[in-house]
């Protein structure tokens, strides 16, 4: 009997069942398609040379008129700029002083270290600090400045220059006036009783954020949630089943109300008693929060109920300033000109001025010089390409400090400077304030060529430039939409593609959903407690668009699904990716892991996550096949590879071709066969393993190939297999 060759449609169905998808592929990871073959994706290698410090959240890249070319990197706990794999801390801090007169700094002298000489910090790594009123909570981070040459400790065990690191030193609160921090070398005894040479200042980062999202807040769930800076809060004194009801805490002061309700990790308490040491009676699993264990020393925070409202760590259901959200921590940036502009999601505006160098951090917007109306807090910044800077979700002109969540205003663009710092609407500008009819909050803003597509919540908007003294109008494009996440779009040319809560869109004019060979596979199974992670990502080189996204039993990114929109189909896998970058500025897109590390992609074939590298399994698998209409059984005896391994760096290069069979569509494979394919010339024409022979039995079979070596490449063709009938029983 001839042999039959065995051509497949391109793309993952996985929306028909197995048996009727015949001709298709069921399942792949770490495979694309390129003009309708299968083939094994680029590998991995890292970018910095240093760790990041949080998780990643976004990515922004830009060139300087001079060639320089930049990274802007943001993770729930820091900015970073990276400049030639070298990071640069640049995160803002914290305006100690005023609008006028803003101070980044401690008063000289005001930090001291008080458990050195002969207390309980000697001897170990643990330094207490005291600064009365300092603001700071359990995470935030801490630069010192001031210290004497000495450092601290006999001999200067903890040097100026630890002391000093830029890097600064991450807080455990201890109190309002105490907290503490880890210093890499052991503290001694110590003679200088002026504590570091009793000049020092501190300067605090701005809140960090939070890297897991609470369940029950954002806009998913009905209220903003977030923390003012001056929030009541003690810790647990003591870890916690999920039934006890009797809290201690380290200090009750201003928990004093019956109906207080607090906070610990993502539950909810409500206070029905105190008492003078300490010990709150409380109700469990308040809101329907679920009552859970907690670790001795959690942060307690006082949610609702202090008679002075800027005590409380939520303003449930009100629109606040916050600077330590309940949702999680993302950014918006975007370059203007050389320089950078950065918000946190429901947060400052901050700028930075590359005149001032990679050392120099970012500094709240509205403080620049001639600042006029600027806002103070936003959900996305973006830099227009007629020069404005836009606020999406800000607070008004009318206003100032409130935030509405549908509000966008623009900047004039007059002049350059105009651009910072211009913001009061006039005649003589060209700022300007417009509102949303509809949706509860604006969730993303993607630029495209032409104009900027708005996403609420429930609605899409395009906003396009008209000129004149009010630039912008709205257009409402469609309502009844959802899009998962503030990083879910990713704009292609005049295309925008994102994925919704229960579907995928695209915008190319008119919004549309998407029709998705792998919808249910996804839909059914990613954490939608956790969709404020799903990252989308742009991959020109093989008209890609990614989105990383939490399967449903993980709290963290591991699986991707990809629309290939030059083929119009779908491919789907496994990979740890937070945040992600097309090439363009850099020769490869940049992608980052959870491990500090961000890769180029696309760069060989193996994972350049370890040292050295490692392998890359890749592998696709075929659905059902069957002769006829599956009323016979079928011998399968061999197979005739069809395999390109170009490029390959492994010597020889290799993967598996392996067949199985089963009897109906509902069983089992009863029974496979494994063949290994290697190159065994490259010269004139690549040569490789001829045949496998099988001999396996049934009434229908799969074909699934795979690779596990390093430095192996490939690209499937078109195998043939030779199959005969073999009867009806």
């Amino acid at each position: 009997m001839p042999l039959t060759k065995l051509q497949f449609k391109p793309g993952i169905d996985r929306e028909a069942s197995s048996y009727s998808n015949e001709g298709g592929w069921r399942e792949c990871d770490k495979v694309r398609f390129r003009f309708g073959f299968p083939e094994k994706i680029g590998g991995w290698t890292k970018y910095n040379s240093t760790t990041f410090v949080g998780t990643a959240r976004d990515l922004h890249s830009w060139v300087a008129l001079d060639g320089s070319r930049y990274l802007g990197l943001a993770t729930h706990l820091k900015y970073y700029i990276v400049e030639g794999g070298e990071l640069f801390d640049i995160t803002p801090q914290r305006n100690l002083g005023t609008t006028s007169s803003p101070d980044y700094g401690t008063g000289a002298g005001d930090v001291t270290f008080p458990l050195v000489n002969g207390g309980a910090d000697q001897g170990g790594t643990t330094l207490t600090v005291n600064e009365a009123g300092h603001g700071a909570g359990t995470g935030d981070f801490v630069t010192f400045s001031g210290v004497d040459s000495n450092g601290l400790g006999a001999g200067g065990a903890v040097t100026q220059a630890i002391l000093q690191r830029a890097t600064g030193f991450q807080i455990t609160r201890l109190t309002a006036d105490r907290y503490t921090i880890t210093v890499p070398s052991t503290i001694t005894s110590d003679d200088d009783t002026t504590n570091a040479g009793g000049a020092v200042k501190a300067s605090y980062q701005v809140s960090v954020g939070l890297d897991t999202q609470i369940g029950g807040t954002g806009w998913g769930a009905g209220f903003w949630g977030g923390t003012t800076e001056t929030a009541l809060e003690t810790q647990l004194n003591e870890a916690l089943d999920n039934s006890e009801t009797d809290v201690t805490v380290d200090d009750e002061t201003g928990i004093t109300t019956t109906g207080d309700l607090i906070l610990v990790d993502s539950e909810l308490m409500t206070v029905s008693a105190t008492t003078d040491d300490n010990t709150l009676t409380v109700a469990r699993g308040a809101s329907g929060t679920d009552a859970v264990t907690h670790d001795d020393d959690t942060r307690v925070y006082l949610a609702y109920g202090n008679a002075n409202t800027e005590h409380d760590y939520v303003g449930w259901g009100n629109a606040a300033a916050m600077t330590t959200e309940t949702t999680l921590r993302t950014w918006s940036h975007d370059n203007f000109g050389e320089d950078l502009l950065v918000n946190i999601r429901d947060g400052g505006i901050y700028y930075w001025d590359r005149s001032d160098g990679l050392s120099a951090r970012a500094k709240a917007l509205n403080l620049e010089s001639g600042a006029t109306q600027t806002p103070t807090i936003a959900k996305q910044i973006m830099v227009s390409d007629q020069g404005h800077i836009i606020a999406f979700g800000c607070d008004t002109e009318a206003d100032p400090g409130t935030q509405d969540p549908l509000i966008i205003r623009t900047s004039s663009n007059t002049s350059v400077s105009a651009s910072l710092t211009k913001w009061q609407v006039e005649d003589t500008e060209t700022a300007q304030e417009l509102r949303l009819a509809s949706g509860s909050t604006i969730v993303a803003a993607i630029k495209t060529r032409t104009l900027i597509l708005v996403i609420t919540d429930n609605a899409a908007y395009a906003m396009t430039y008209q000129g004149g003294t009010s630039p912008y109008a709205l257009q409402s494009l469609s309502e009844s939409i959802s899009i998962t996440s503030p990083k879910a779009a990713v704009a292609v040319g005049e295309f925008v593609f994102w994925m919704g809560r229960d579907s995928f869109y695209m915008f190319d004019g008119n919004v549309k959903q998407m029709p998705c060979t792998l919808h249910d596979y996804v839909f059914t199974s990613f954490n939608d407690e956790q969709n404020e992670k799903i990252a989308a990502g742009h991959n020109s080189s093989f008209g890609e668009v990614w989105w990383f996204y939490p399967s449903e039993n993980s709290s963290t990114i591991d699986r991707y699904v990809v629309y290939n929109y030059q083929q119009q189909i779908w491919y789907n896998g496994s990979m740890v990716r937070t945040a992600w970058e097309d090439r363009g500025v850099h020769r490869n897109p940049i992608a980052a892991g959870t491990d500090g590390y961000l890769y180029y992609h696309e760069d060989g074939f193996d994972d350049g996550s370890t040292s050295p590298s490692s392998a890359i399994t890749a592998n696709i698998e075929s659905s059902q096949i069957d002769m006829g209409d599956g009323e016979q059984f079928t011998l399968v005896r061999r197979l005739i590879p069809d395999i390109t391994f170009r490029d390959s760096e492994a010597n020889p290069p290799s993967a598996d071709f392996t067949v199985k069979v089963r009897d109906f569509p509902g069983s089992n494979y009863s029974e496979s066969v494994s063949g290994t394919t290697e190159r065994s010339a490259t010269t004139p024409v690549e040569q490789f393993t001829t045949q496998t022979h099988l001999r396996l039995r049934g009434r229908s079979f799969a074909l699934k190939v795979e690779s596990t070596g390093k430095g192996v490449g490939w690209r499937l063709g078109s195998p043939r297999i030779d199959i005969r009938p073999d009867g009806r029983r």
